[in-house]
């Protein structure tokens, strides 16, 4: 019998018994837990997911209350999580989802995509899990499991590819509504835990996978070339400079533009970013240097007479999906308190900097300097 018509059922039987069963999210028909659950999962492990899905739920249990919420509570809810874009929006879908639906989530795919953040799959998982509607789904890991069942030539980008890989997620549906919560997390699952890209059970003799006997790629023993990976060109570096000033227990944060890399966030003010250079970094930069590399024009003046002597402080590497960033911290005290007439400029408490969303190293970096000072007030 073809594949096309077998598949769902053994899938389903699959998970019933090497599936993975009690995740938070699983068997939640509410369509924002689902959307949530969705939108955390995407590029982030399970296991992160796991431990910050039911905060955020208990922070924010509605849409409702999440349309509501200031940006900064929820970039700070979600620091750490990465792809900030993603909280960006969520707090927008909230916002438009209260607005157009009247908070009430559509079960149509086609609505559900037009949404803020929203794609095809995810919509076609909302829309299983939420409304049993029959929407195929096509994350990375069911395309991986597609071109391997079926040896999809061509790399993934490719629009054609993708055309195809959409039209076998739809022919591999179950006939019935109500299988498919439980099949399209069995997909997931499936290609998150056995037809994994380095290690998949096919290839060791400890579990023996369902679909060994039609599996293209495995009966051809090419399991590993599917799918076709493209070449990635090596990230590019970059070097910049942040300004770590200090008044007292307070520390200077800057909001960055909600476009940027860590659109939105508050971070330290920083210099433009340069091409890594092969040579040595300046280490003896003056005051005023490190001013006109990361603040405003206007606020410089007053604020030369009001500092010390900068020190060179941590160089810091940090990894994004596509470039690499080394950060040289500048630390400087402030004799005293300078109000900044831009709004994106804020003094803030050491020990409220739990209330801002910070970028995961200048957080690391913050609680340190916080810990430090509460064994210093100790002493």
């Amino acid at each position: 019998m073809d594949l096309t018509q077998t598949f769902a059922k053994r899938l389903l039987h699959w998970h019933g018994v090497d599936g993975r069963q009690g995740l938070p999210w699983q068997n939640n028909q509410d369509p924002y837990a689902v959307w949530v659950s969705e939108i955390m999962l995407q590029q982030t492990q399970v296991a992160t997911v796991l431990e910050r899905y039911p905060r955020f739920m208990k922070r924010f249990p509605t849409v409702k209350k999440l349309s509501g919420a200031h940006i900064d509570e929820v970039l700070a809810e979600w620091a750490g999580l990465g792809y900030y874009s993603r909280a960006r929006n969520l707090h927008a879908c909230a916002q438009q989802v209260m607005e157009q639906y009247s908070g009430v989530f559509p079960s149509d795919p086609l609505l559900l995509a037009g949404l803020k953040g929203i794609g095809r799959s995810t919509a076609g998982a909302i829309a299983a899990f939420a409304f049993q509607v029959r929407a195929p789904i096509l994350d990375a890991n069911v395309k991986r499991i597609l071109a391997r069942l079926f040896c999809i030539d061509g790399g993934l980008q490719d629009k054609a590819v993708n055309e195809r890989l959409w039209s076998l997620a739809n022919d591999l549906l179950p006939s019935k509504p109500q299988d498919m919560p439980v099949y399209t997390q069995a997909l997931m699952d499936f290609g998150a835990t056995w037809c994994t890209a380095r290690k998949p059970v096919c290839l060791s003799s400890a579990q023996r996978c369902p679909f060994a006997k039609e599996c293209q790629a495995n009966l051809s023993n090419q399991v590993l070339q599917f799918p076709q990976k493209t070449i990635k060109a090596k990230p590019p570096e970059f070097d910049c400079d942040m300004l770590l000033l200090r008044h007292g227990d307070h520390v200077l944060l800057h909001k960055r533009p909600s476009k940027a890399i860590w659109g939105g966030l508050w971070s330290l003010p920083e210099s433009a970013w340069v091409v890594k250079s092969m040579t040595t970094k300046i280490s003896n930069l003056t005051l005023q240097d490190i001013f006109q590399r990361t603040l405003p024009d206007e606020q410089i003046g007053a604020l030369l007479r009001l500092c010390q002597s900068p020190q060179l402080g941590e160089s810091i590497k940090h990894i994004f999906t596509h470039r690499r960033l080394w950060i040289q911290i500048w630390h400087v005290q402030v004799k005293k308190a300078h109000t900044f007439a831009s709004n994106d400029l804020k003094w803030v408490p050491l020990k409220k900097l739990g209330q801002y969303g910070l970028p995961q190293p200048i957080k690391l970096l913050l609680q340190g300097l916080s810990l430090a000072r509460d064994d210093d007030s100790e002493n």
